[in-house]
């Protein structure tokens, strides 16, 4: 990035995420890398480099227009979010007078509903890797704790050996925002815990003997497993367990939720347990409930059954 006017604001804003707001990496790295598109499209229009004035109405409509073409609407609602809180922040700083995207339509976004697993689909999945080596023993855990405590994969890849109590059965989460909550650790989660952490040494290095001292989750060279390896051992043991080569970690998560709403638990226990900051991201949950009920309901009840009899005819 051009080391300009607008690079230097872009750079400012980041790092006051990053210190100031104390977002997720993931978070400001999203920011970070929107706004830096936005500064390389107005750098392609001028060729002395952007300043904070390049970004204005008619400037953001062309560039989302040009987006549009190969983008969905979801990242391009993401995108103009990141220019609005961007000048916001320079609004605040006294570098901007005004916020060019504030009275910018969003591109509607079809709120998708998440996937989730049946109860015996997930135990499927869990029970899939075969425990006779220290990875196989790693991905049992690695599944274990996705689907028993419900976390976030980036929850899961950074979490330390200092954050379990197995004996008590709980773990130390840093869930978005660096907001800390204490999940409990249920019963499988925490034999199969053990049972990987008696074994994470045989993880180190070959050669160096190099073993990362607080990773939980370590790869092959003795480093911390990287999201994109938990994606992917995920989605494998999802289609040998389940036939589900599409599956997520996330998935595990929503079943995790959904299975405990089924079970009885109160939407506010499921808030906290899950780090939601709103009970509305929560209340999700009550619609999938709502229509397996309905699913369940047309199978089982003599009267649905009766109806659709009579459709038929």
């Amino acid at each position: 990035m051009e080391h300009d006017e607008l690079s230097q604001c872009i750079e400012a804003f980041v790092r006051h995420l990053a210190k100031e707001k104390r977002a997720s990496r993931h978070t400001v790295a999203s920011y970070g890398s929107d706004l830096a598109q936005l500064h390389g499209f107005l750098v392609k229009q001028n060729a002395r480099g952007a300043v904070v004035s390049d970004v204005s109405r008619a400037s953001l409509r062309s560039w989302l227009g040009e987006l549009a073409r190969s983008r969905k609407s979801a990242s391009l609602a993401r995108k103009l979010s990141s220019v609005r809180a961007l000048f916001r922040y320079l609004e605040r700083e006294g570098t901007a007078s005004s916020n060019p995207a504030a009275d910018l339509v969003t591109p509607k976004v079809r709120r998708k509903m998440p996937t989730f697993l049946s109860a015996e689909a997930a135990g499927e999945v869990v029970e899939t890797p075969d425990t006779n080596t220290a990875n196989s023993l790693r991905d049992s855990a690695i599944l274990e704790v996705l689907y028993g405590c419900g976390l976030r994969v980036s929850e899961l890849w950074g979490l330390e050996l200092g954050d379990f109590d197995l004996e008590e059965g709980s773990v130390r989460v840093q869930g978005k925002g660096n907001k800390e909550r204490i999940v409990p650790v249920g019963a499988k989660a925490r034999s199969a815990l053990e049972a990987y952490l008696g074994r994470r040494r045989e993880l180190a290095h070959p050669k160096t003997g190099q073993l990362d001292s607080a990773a939980v989750f370590l790869g092959r060279l003795g480093r911390r497993l990287g999201i994109r390896q938990i994606q992917k051992l995920v989605h494998s043991y999802g289609a040998q367990g389940a036939g589900r080569a599409d599956l997520h970690p996330h998935a595990l998560r929503h079943s995790c939720a959904t299975h405990m709403l089924e079970g009885g638990a109160d939407l506010r226990v499921i808030q906290e347990f899950l780090g939601h900051s709103s009970l509305a991201t929560t209340q999700q949950y009550t619609h999938l409930s709502v229509d397996r009920l309905l699913e369940v309901y047309d199978r089982a009840h003599p009267m649905a059954k009766r109806a659709l009899e009579d459709d038929d005819g």
